[in-house]
């Protein structure tokens, strides 16, 4: 089995919630040691936003595995002169306090870099720095709100949040990328560095499409449930049997195939109203007639063999448990087992796949679990100074 590559990087992670974490732990499944510096008494505040992982919170189960966990007030001069001495040792320090704490605690990036020039610094926020909302406090539903996002999820009548944290996981994304682009940077200049990443700048970036079609188009993409504001066809039909069909016709030839092979329609094709995209769109309620009317001849399962046989993408609809049962994942052998405080648990592998490679797959850890180990290493080296251990890196 390959090594990991980050084995031999240490992250020191003063994180909470979720954009951070995410971070931190792709960073972990690739080898880096993670040291998770939480808040004495309570910790990281997902470890209390539910209960449902045999007693634990299903984000934090889902964001820390890999991770040491000590508990610090680094408010306290003892405890902070701590996290000072860790940082002294570490590769990366990464954190996503509220706005304007880091800089409070002596912790902004331009003083850690002053004296660990080789460490690289990662400020993760709701906002970035500078600017109107710098120091407005932001929550994934509300930088979907400010970022557009839920302007064009839900229906005609309601817009709605989407269903998974995705300004957080947006900007946890970034942070990996940009902590594996400096450590790699690093090794060329033998300088670390600083960047942030804000939550708004993230998701805005997943926005791009709508953007684009807004500003050069005139109008917003109209919100379209489980369709698809600027292809057709594309989302649910309803079959002979009740059952929903979902496809995506994503080009002009898989729409000819689709009339002649599946709809057994070849007119259609032709039909000026769909003989293009942007007409079928905006035809697309008379399209959905055509489909539906042809597709109440046919049960669900005659209608997924047609598409399967014309090589149109389909899928079906599932919930999240049927998700969690999928039998790709159960092929591929995706699943492994983790270790927790509650016992082991099911977790799925990170999704890039390297033959050869087994990415790490170690415990969730509980509140200061790692304390006694962390603080024994420190001692240690009591007798060094920041720098010293800072050069050794």
């Amino acid at each position: 089995m390959l090594p990991l590559p980050l084995d031999g990087i240490t992250v020191v992670a003063l994180e909470q919630a979720v954009a951070a974490p995410f971070a931190t732990r792709q960073l972990a499944d690739l080898g880096a040691r993670v040291i998770k510096v939480e808040r004495p008494g309570t910790g990281d505040f997902a470890r209390g936003y539910d209960e449902t992982v045999r007693g634990m919170s299903s984000h934090f189960v889902w964001l820390n595995r890999n991770k040491e966990s000590i508990a610090l007030d680094v408010k306290n001069p003892d405890d902070a002169a701590v996290l000072r001495r860790l940082i002294a040792r570490a590769d990366v320090f990464v954190q996503n306090l509220a706005p304007g704490a880091a800089d409070r605690l002596g912790l902004a990036a331009g003083k850690l870099l002053a004296a660990h020039p080789r460490l690289v610094v990662c400020d993760i926020s709701g906002y970035g720095t500078g600017g109107p909302y710098a120091h407005e406090k932001a929550y994934d539903l509300l930088v979907q709100c400010e970022a557009g996002a839920m302007s064009l999820t839900g229906t005609d009548q309601e817009p709605a949040k989407i269903g998974i944290p995705v300004a957080d996981i947006a900007a946890g994304t970034y942070a990996y990328s940009g902590i594996l682009t400096a450590l790699y940077e690093r090794e060329r200049t033998g300088r670390g560095g600083a960047f942030e990443v804000s939550m708004l700048e993230a998701l805005g970036e997943w926005m791009g499409y709508p953007a684009y079609f807004t500003r050069y188009g005139g109008t917003t993409p109209p919100r379209s449930g489980a369709e698809h504001a600027a292809i057709a066809p594309y989302g649910p039909y309803r079959a002979a049997d009740g059952a929903r069909v979902f496809l995506g016709v994503q080009n002009e030839r898989e729409w000819a195939t689709f009339c002649t092979q599946v709809l057994e329609l070849p007119e259609l094709a032709t039909d000026p109203r769909f003989a293009r995209n942007s007409a079928r769109v905006a035809n697309r309620t008379a399209l959905k007639e055509q489909i539906e009317a042809r597709f109440s001849d046919l049960p669900a399962e005659e209608v997924e063999r047609r598409l399967a046989g014309a090589r149109i993408a389909h899928g079906r609809l599932r919930d999240v448990a049927e998700f969690t049962e999928h039998p790709q994942l159960a092929a591929r052998d995706r699943w492994r087992t983790v270790d927790s405080p509650v016992g082991p648990l099911r977790a799925l592998l990170p999704p890039v796949t390297v033959a050869g490679r087994e990415p790490r797959m170690d415990r969730v850890p509980a509140l200061d679990e790692h304390r006694e180990r962390i603080l024994a290493e420190l001692d240690g080296t009591a007798r060094e100074t920041d720098g010293d251990a800072a050069a050794k890196r």
